[in-house]
Order: structure tokens, then C-alpha cells, then sequence
């Protein structure tokens, strides 16, 4: 017999046995089906009402309920469609009267379709309404809370919006690639840089795409794609910022920066032509001399601490050169006359030089230096000598004019004479004096006798540690002008040395000798008490600039000193303001940082003196802002030149996006003062506002003042 006719036999024995009817069968699979439905129902996450065709409820889960807050007890199978929208108003949960409801859900009960639909309840929450006709006649309807999601997908959409804006006003090209590395984001301004159509860089563009595209369009000149690629893999693969320059066949510069991101990275493009030509113009201007162009004094120092430390040091010729002559020069064809000498000059002796490795740097005024490689002994340096001698000492001629000059040269000659560049440099002065003191147009070469300069200098430091006591200083007042308001707005206290037996003495001189010795602690501490208490008796509006050396800071006691003065004269810390050079901004030890931030912080006001010459960098302006900073007075005098002009208004520029005040130096013209006000400079000092004066005639000056300004 076969297996399922056994099993069916069995199951007929078992229910005849049990005495179980088919009507008694069917109400328990019915009522077993109604215990899974009501299961299913209540289990449901979205709300569920079932209704007949008289509209009357024929089941609603717990989820409809709570959705609506409506009454359990109230929710009876049976009750009213309409009773239950009343019921919905009454709890206040609805926005509208039953009636209103009611006539906005009817053609949905009417209709014979599917359809669904939102309502916004009083309480501002938003439930989606599924209405789905039974074929028996009536409805069920499931309800769905979506308030939150409707929340989120605002938000997104707003942040979509902020992101949108975002890269449509962003100054920086943008473009955004995704884990396969394709371009997913591209800003207008991307487009707008490189001047190119959005068709040419679609959405799906690789990386190597995009670099292909700019050279096949002619934008970027010769660049390895293959090598880009790998190095910007390596890059991304380690988490790495990615920054570098691309220059393009226009002549601009872009600053192009790759940023990792989850799942992918974002590029910017930033037009940085006019930043990087400024920070060219700044760098050539820290090492060059911006008369004749040649390497100044440190760019010089630079190449020769290079050459000394090369593993295998070539002998090497230091020559120090100074014109004979030149003063007269100038006194008789004036400065611009003297300052085309000098170019003539610089010229002259660059072409003299017989190596690329060769250097010829101006040190200042009429100071020259030379470094000669490669020497074959004293008669290579010597065969050059000569041949400077010969062709500075040839006429110059200029509009008419007819000048002359000669040049006299220190020689010093490594590893002879000296095995380091302090020492060369000191030998080769000291062979220059030694040639001047014995006539004009000379060279001589360095020989060990020639310390009457150290002895000569020893007798200045001497006299120089009596002078304090002997009250043999003064300060001289030089007046700051305000451009804008044309006031006086402070001076600057400049130290004066009268010996009795060597007369008025050169701040030059006595103050190097001074900085070497260390006297400059103890004398910029009396300049500085003295300057304080000058000024005290000054208008409050009026404010003292002191020149201060890296030694007086690096001392370690420079602040207390600072507060002393202050403390003995009565004069406010926001009117003194410290002048420092760039070697003090140069030392970035704690100290020298600690000591200007603590002056910073009771409120005395730092300068930076003779912004632009020597090692000036903006980096300086970075690591520690100042208060003002004071244009050398070589640019102000080169004013009427396009290139000098353009670097003044350039620095002029960076002080007012830096909110630091700008005071330019060495002013002598109306003309000068004229083109600085335009510039947009905030002060002047020099010749033409007043000359250095006593304190006596300062304050009478500044008093004159006061009475005009009250008087008017």
C-alpha cells in the first residue's frame, strides 16, 4: 500500500476516534488564523485600521493608537469613521474640524484605486496615510510616522545648500574625487582659474585624466604625469597632505593642495601669482642690495660660510673694497649722481670677475667685498687687484658730466690668513686701512703686523667705559609724523657721544664697539630712562620710540629695565615703543620671546627698524607680530623708481592686511611724502618732517602744536 494512502488512513482513524466534526475543525483553523492576522497586526511597526463598507472599523492596531493618541476604550470594532475623526479633534490631536478631515479623506474612500497621501497633525508631526480599497467594499489604511525622516531630509537638503554655496563663493578652485578616484565635485572656480569649459572635466574624471586634459589644452607646461600620479598614491596611501606649486604657460602660479578624506580626497586650487612674486621680491630684496642688485652683506656671508664649508675647501681670496674719492663726489654732484656712481661701479666689477663662483656684494655706502675662488696663489688675487684698480679708477661719464674715482682693497687669503670667515673678513679690513692710511687707489694684501686698528679699537671701548660716567651722552629728538592728520605723533630718541678728546663720535663707531663689548646693556638702560622721562612732560598723545640692541634683550633683564624706566618717569607703557632690528627677530630663543611677549603684554608697542634690508622676511612678521614696521631709508630715496615704489607699496599693503602701522624713514620731499600719503602710509620721519633735536626744542615744537590743535 502506498506510504501516503497509510498516512491518510491514520489521520481519518484519529479524528473518528477523537470524534473531532468538520465544522469544529474549520472554526479552530479559523480562529487559529484570526490569533496569526491579530498577531501579525499588532506586531506591525506602522499603524494599520481596517474599515467596512458601512465605514464602521472592523480592527485597528495598538501602533494607530498611540500614533493618533487616541483613547482605547473609544476604539471599539464598529465605531464610526467619522466618530473617530471627531473623537481625534476632540483630544486636540488633529488640525482641522471632523467635517474638513472627513471631506479630504472621501474621495479616497470613494475612490476605487490605491492612493497615498500626508497629513501634518497640530502637534507639527507628519504622517504618511496609505489607503488601499477592499474588494468586499470598505478600506485599509496604514500610517506611518515620518516626522523624523522628513526632519533629516531637510537637513540634508539645507546642508546641501550650505555645501552648494560654499563652493560656488569659495576664492579657491575645488574638485573632489571618490575611493575609485574618480571626480564625484567641481567647483565654478575651478573652471573660472584655469579658464576652461565644464565639458572638459566632467564628472568620472581621474586624476591623470584631469593632468592629461591641462597639457593636451595647452595650460600646463612640460610635467611628468606618471610621476604626479605615483607620488599623489604614495601620498593619499600614508594620509598625507599634498601641497605643490604648478605653474602655468600664462605666467601664473597655482598652489595646488591635495587633502585625503574617508573615502577619497579633495583637491584646491589657489591663485597665488602675486603672493609668490611678493615673497620673491621680499627674498631677493633680504640678500641683495637694492641700489645696484648685487648681494648684500649677509647673502655674501652666506656664499662665503658655503665655500668654507666644502669638504675639500678651495683657496679662496677675500678682497675689501671702499672707493677713494667719492665723498667728493657726492658733495659735488649730489646723491643722484653718487647713487648712478655706484651702480657704474657695481657693474664695472662684476664684470672683473672671471668665475660664476666669484662675488662681488655691496656691504653698504661705498663699501664693496669680493670673493675670488679657486686662487693659485698671491698672484691670482694680486692679477685681479690690478685689473679692479685699472677699470674703477677710468672716467665715468653721465650727462656731460665727467667723474672720477679710484678704489683702494683689502686682501686676505685662505687658509693663509685665516681659517674662518670672521677672521678673513676682519684681515681683509684691516689690509684695506692699512692701503687707505698709506694712499689712495692701492691694494694691499694682509700681513700680521697690521693690529694698529685692534689697538686703535681698543682705545675707543676704553674711553667709551668712562664715558657713561663722565656724562660725555645726550639724546637728540627726531619728530614722527602722523601723514593722514599731519600731528606729531611721537620722536625717536637718538644717543649722541660728545669725547672731549675725540669729539663728536659716529653712532656707527661707538655703537658697534659698544654691542661688542657689552657696554650697550648699561648704555641703552640710561637712553632708556632718559628717553622716558623726557617724554613724560610731552602731551599723552604723543609717543618715544628707543632703538634697543639684541644684546639688551638677550641680557635676560631687558624687561625690568623696561618697567624701571617706565616706573621712574610716569610715562604710560602704550607710549614707549621699542625700535629692534631683524637679528633681534633673527634669535629666537626663549628668552628673547619671552622677554617681547612680556613687553607686548604690559602694553609697550615693538618696531621693527629698517624693514627690508639685511635678512628680512616675512616669516619674522609670522612667528611674532609687531606693532609697526619702519621702511629703510634707501627705498624712500629710490621713491621715484618703479621697482623701489612697487616694494614699498607692497610692504605699505602687508601692514594695513596686518593691522601693524607703517613709518617710513629717510624723508626729504614733498614729492617723497606726496606718493607715501597716496600709498596709503600711515607715518614719516626725516629731513623734511624735522631733524634731530634737544629735548627742549622737541618740546617746544610739540607745544606749538597742542596750541594750534586746541586753538582751532
Amino acid at each position: 500500500m502506498p506510504l501516503a494512502h497509510v498516512k491518510a488512513g491514520s489521520a481519518a482513524g484519529k479524528r473518528k476516534a477523537t470524534g473531532i466534526g468538520p465544522a469544529r475543525r474549520i472554526a479552530e483553523e479559523l480562529r487559529a488564523q484570526n490569533e496569526r492576522f491579530s498577531a501579525a497586526v499588532e506586531n506591525m511597526s506602522h499603524g494599520l485600521c481596517m474599515f467596512d463598507a458601512e465605514e464602521r472599523m472592523i480592527i485597528c492596531n495598538r501602533n494607530y493608537i498611540d500614533l493618533f493618541r487616541l483613547d482605547a476604550k473609544v476604539m471599539k470594532p464598529g465605531i464610526r469613521f467619522f466618530d473617530i475623526l471627531q473623537h481625534s479633534v476632540d483630544i486636540g490631536i488633529a488640525s482641522q474640524s471632523a467635517a474638513e478631515l472627513y471631506a479630504v479623506r472621501k474621495p479616497y474612500i470613494d475612490g476605487a484605486k490605491p492612493s497615498t497621501y500626508e497629513e501634518t497633525l497640530a502637534d507639527g508631526r507628519i504622517i504618511v496615510i496609505s489607503h488601499r480599497p477592499l474588494a468586499s467594499g470598505g478600506w485599509v489604511s496604514i500610517y506611518e510616522d515620518v516626522t523624523e525622516q522628513r526632519r533629516a531630509e531637510d537637513e540634508l537638503k539645507e546642508q546641501h545648500r550650505r555645501f552648494d554655496a560654499a563652493l560656488a563663493n569659495m576664492s579657491q578652485g575645488l574638485l573632489m574625487y571618490d575611493a575609485d578616484g574618480k571626480m564625484i565635485v567641481r567647483n565654478q572656480r575651478f573652471l573660472e582659474l584655469y579658464k576652461v569649459a565644464a565639458a572638459d572635466f566632467p564628472f568620472g574624471t581621474t586624476h591623470r585624466d584631469a593632468l592629461e586634459r591641462l597639457l593636451e589644452l595647452g595650460i600646463y607646461t612640460k610635467i611628468d604625469v606618471d610621476s604626479e600620479v605615483a607620488k599623489t598614491e604614495a601620498a593619499l596611501r600614508a594620509g598625507k597632505m599634498q601641497s605643490a606649486y604648478r605653474y602655468l604657460a600664462d605666467g601664473r602660479t597655482f598652489l595646488v593642495v591635495r587633502q585625503p578624506m574617508s573615502g577619497g580626497w579633495v583637491v584646491t586650487f589657489d591663485d597665488v601669482t602675486e603672493r609668490r612674486r611678493t615673497e620673491e621680491r621680499m627674498t631677493h630684496l633680504a640678500h641683495h642690495d637694492t641700489l645696484t642688485n648685487l648681494p648684500n652683506r649677509s647673502m655674501f656671508r652666506e656664499r662665503l660660510d658655503q665655500a668654507l664649508s666644502e669638504p675639500k675647501v678651495a683657496p679662496l681670496a677675500i678682497f675689501s673694497l671702499d672707493l677713494d674719492r667719492f665723498k667728493a663726489v657726492n658733495d659735488t654732484f649730489g646723491h643722484p649722481a653718487g647713487d648712478w656712481l655706484l651702480k657704474c661701479v657695481a657693474e664695472r666689477l662684476r664684470r672683473c670677475l672671471r668665475s660664476d663662483k666669484d662675488v662681488v656684494a655691496r656691504f653698504g655706502g661705498d663699501e664693496f667685498a669680493i670673493i675670488q675662488s679657486n686662487v693659485r696663489g698671491a698672484a691670482d688675487a694680486e692679477k685681479l687687484a690690478k685689473r679692479i684698480v685699472e677699470v674703477i679708477g677710468k672716467p665715468y661719464r653721465d650727462k656731460g658730466r665727467e667723474m672720477h674715482v679710484g678704489v683702494s682693497l683689502g686682501i686676505a687669503l685662505y687658509p693663509g690668513d685665516g681659517q674662518d670667515a670672521d677672521t678673513l673678513l676682519t684681515n681683509a679690513d684691516m689690509a684695506l686701512y692699512r692701503g687707505k692710511s698709506e694712499g689712495r687707489n692701492i691694494y694691499r694684501f694682509f700681513e700680521p703686523g697690521m693690529d694698529a686698528m685692534v689697538r686703535e679699537r681698543r682705545a675707543l671701548e676704553a674711553d667709551l667705559e668712562t664715558a657713561l660716567s663722565k656724562r660725555e651722552f645726550e639724546l637728540d629728538f627726531q619728530p614722527i609724523l602722523d601723514i593722514a592728520s599731519g600731528d606729531i605723533v611721537g620722536a625717536e630718541a637718538l644717543m649722541r657721544w660728545r669725547s672731549p678728546s675725540r669729539g663728536l663720535v659716529s653712532p656707527e663707531d661707538f655703537i658697534a664697539a659698544a654691542e661688542e663689548t657689552g657696554l650697550i646693556v648699561q648704555l641703552g638702560d640710561w637712553a632708556l630712562r632718559k628717553a622716558c622721562s623726557a617724554a613724560a612732560g610731552w602731551p599723552r598723545d604723543v609717543r618715544m620710540a628707543v632703538n634697543v640692541s639684541a644684546a639688551q634683550i638677550k641680557s635676560g633683564g631687558f624687561a625690568r629695565s623696561v618697567i624701571s624706566a617706565l616706573a621712574f618717569s610716569g610715562l604710560p607703557a602704550s607710549r614707549l615703543e621699542l625700535e629692534i632690528t631683524e637679528t633681534v627677530m633673527m634669535d629666537e630663543s626663549d628668552t628673547v620671546l619671552r622677554t617681547l611677549r612680556q613687553l607686548r603684554g604690559l602694553g609697550v608697542r615693538i618696531a621693527l627698524d629698517d624693514f627690508g634690508t639685511g635678512y628680512s622676511s616675512l616669516g619674522y612678521l609670522r612667528r611674532f607680530p609687531v606693532d609697526k614696521i619702519k621702511i629703510d631709508r634707501s627705498f624712500i630715496r629710490d621713491l621715484d623708481k618703479r621697482d623701489t615704489a612697487a616694494i614699498v607699496r607692497t610692504v605699505i599693503g602687508l601692514g594695513a592686511e596686518l593691522g601693524i602701522t607703517v613709518t617710513a624713514e629717510g624723508v626729504e620731499t614733498e614729492a617723497q611724502l606726496d606718493m607715501l600719503r597716496k600709498a596709503g602710509c600711515g607715518e614719516a620721519q626725516g629731513f623734511l618732517i624735522g631733524v634731530p633735536a634737544k629735548a627742549s626744542e622737541m618740546s617746544r615744537l610739540l607745544r606749538s602744536q597742542e596750541k594750534l590743535r586746541l586753538s582751532g
